[in-house]
């Protein structure tokens, strides 16, 4: 019987040895990908079962990276493997298509439990993360209409820069990581159309957040 094929996404070239490592007495893991650009033009090709990635990856975040693979090939299991537990991002990723997200520090313990899970059709998320409500956590969130407005923690992100805050700065300030900050500002960008950080600032200045 065949294993599972498996695609992996993540700039952290060490994690990705060490995920593969871990999975391949199950699973068959047939490419590895350092930012999402290169896992959209590669995983049609490569036809996996399973894609593995991150939620914050240069070139192109993980949730737009995984939707547009979703759209190439509808049967794909997306799975989040990333640190980043903000509730918004993981509506979001199980809105775009996801079938399972792990937090990082669960992986040893969750990671091939999520992915047997979504081969059988079922969903999962790291437990602190939902309660234990997996099955209406994910009808609620699937459920969602696209965001029209930007989140509460956008909302802080983009006053900061218009302050004129570096990303290091706005993650001092916030108590998250760089990595968490680039993630939601480059969000911004993409759903905004904007291309660079001089245009996302100036629309900072006119922005006037939802009642």
């Amino acid at each position: 019987m065949n294993k599972p094929r498996v695609l992996l996404a993540d700039d952290h070239t060490l994690l990705l040895d060490t995920i593969k490592r871990f999975i391949e007495p199950e699973f068959d893991v047939i490419g590895a990908f350092a930012n999402g650009q290169e896992l959209v033009d590669g995983a049609a090709e490569l036809s996996p079962d399973i894609v593995i990635l991150d939620v914050g990856m240069p070139v192109m975040n993980g949730l737009n990276a995984g939707s547009l693979v979703k759209r190439k090939l509808s049967k794909v299991k997306l799975i989040y493997l990333t640190m980043n537990n903000d509730l918004d991002t993981v509506a979001e990723a199980f809105r775009l298509g996801a079938s399972g997200y792990v937090l990082k520090t669960s992986a040893a313990s969750e990671l091939v439990h999520a992915m047997r899970e979504v081969l059988r059709g079922g969903f999962f998320a790291t437990p602190e993360l939902t309660d234990g409500m997996i099955g209406s956590f994910v009808q609620k969130f699937k459920m969602m209409e696209p965001r029209r407005s930007l989140t509460l923690r956008q909302n802080q992100v983009l006053q900061l820069l218009a302050e004129g805050c570096s990303m290091k700065e706005i993650a001092n300030v916030l108590d998250i990581a760089p990595r968490t900050v680039a993630y939601h500002k480059y969000t911004m960008m993409e759903n905004l159309q904007l291309t660079t950080s001089a245009e996302l600032i100036r629309y900072a200045m006119t922005y006037t957040p939802a009642a």
